[in-house]
């Protein structure tokens, strides 16, 4: 059974990329020589540019220094990875293909082509694009925000179900927080077989996490206005009993 998802006011794929990049602890290169992950080594510059911080006497290093410039040399791979543990933790894939060149002893990359995969399907965002947007205000901060609403609040989390169409809850076993940005909050309704995710949007754009306590207080009181879904009431029967 499909879940009825609302996926109006949600990030652009261009926005969604940059904020893959912000949030992204790792990245993984794939160059001539094989694959190497970097943790914690990338920054991004406020032109959308990665910069990689590698060591001296780095194969990376040496085969940009050589490498004849323009050619695409490298691809980039960046996973959008859940903070609250749930089934497929990778939210989306972010991968860029071009070059580097070295400044200031670090590596920067010039990205000749960018595609993003995430659950609505996989596109080719358009690059001007991905240098004008900038990351969702939340992105940096939403690990801790969503791991706080899983572990500290897990009444709160079950009383925003009451918000989610009945069908997607049939056969619901665990409902855990999957993701939030300025829109809107996303929820992983995990079952026996399989799972799936709604988005509960929000009445009006987060830009800051008070915005966001604002946000989430609406949502939660228009929950304790809606009836209790019968299939986790039975749920919870079952778990109480």
């Amino acid at each position: 059974m499909g879940d009825r998802d609302t996926w109006t006011a949600a990030p652009a794929a261009a926005e969604h990329a940059r904020s893959v990049l912000a949030a992204a602890w790792s990245c993984a290169v794939s160059a001539e020589g094989g694959r190497e992950e970097f943790v914690g080594a990338h920054s991004v510059a406020a032109d959308g540019r990665v910069l990689l911080h590698v060591p001296e006497d780095s194969a990376l290093l040496a085969n940009a220094i050589c490498a004849p410039r323009g050619e695409p040399s490298a691809v980039l791979e960046f996973a959008d990875v859940a903070p609250v543990p749930v089934r497929n933790r990778i939210r989306a894939r972010l991968w860029l293909a071009g070059w580097f060149v070295v400044e200031d002893g670090h590596l920067a990359f010039r990205p000749t082509r960018a595609v993003l995969r995430r659950p609505s399907g996989t596109v080719v965002v358009d690059l001007d694009e991905l240098a004008a947007a900038a990351p969702d205000p939340l992105a940096v901060a939403e690990a801790q925000l969503l791991t706080h609403l899983a572990d500290a609040h897990p009444d709160a989390v079950e009383r925003l179900t009451r918000l989610v169409e009945p069908d997607s809850l049939h056969g619901a076993v665990r409902v855990q927080p999957l993701a939030v940005d300025r829109h809107g909050l996303t929820l992983r309704i995990e079952r026996a077989r399989g799972n799936g995710d709604v988005r509960l949007p929000f009445h009006a754009p987060a830009d800051d996490v008070s915005q966001l306590t604002e946000r989430m207080h609406v949502l939660l009181t228009q929950a304790s206005a809606a009836s209790c879904p019968r299939a986790l009431q039975r749920q919870r029967t079952d778990r109480d009993g």
